[in-house]
């Protein structure tokens, strides 16, 4: 079962993407903050992270670079999951190693779809 680490500082989102996600068979670890985020992913080395952009302290932006760009964890796909929707942004997101960039509010089956495509499970 693949272990992935939502990264949102938005209970309701977060209540969300759990529900989501375990019941497409994934297991859910959670993080409220770019910082904490960055440190989950050191720790627990999970598969995907789905990050959020905007959050107090560390941004999203920053995580995903600090997570793409790490000797332990730069294996591991982020999909930047938010809802700045400009083009620049999701220039940046990519720049920062984002492997995908989605928009919320979120559709399940594009959510799935590009999470088994980064797991190269779909």
């Amino acid at each position: 079962m693949a272990r992935i680490l939502i990264v949102d500082d938005s209970p309701t989102e977060t209540f969300r993407f759990r529900e989501i996600l375990t019941k497409h068979g994934f297991e859910v670890i959670e993080a409220s903050n770019g910082a904490d985020g960055v440190t989950m992913a050191q720790a627990e080395q999970p598969d995907l992270v789905l990050m959020d952009v905007v959050m107090p302290g560390v941004n999203g932006f920053q995580a995903t670079r600090e997570i793409s760009r790490g000797e332990n964890t730069k294996h591991i796909p982020v999909v930047i999951v938010s809802t700045k929707d400009q083009a620049t942004d999701r220039v940046w997101g990519k720049r920062q190693g984002a492997r995908d960039y989605l928009t919320k509010p979120i559709d399940e089956n594009k959510l799935i779809e590009v999470i088994q495509q980064n797991l190269n499970l779909g």
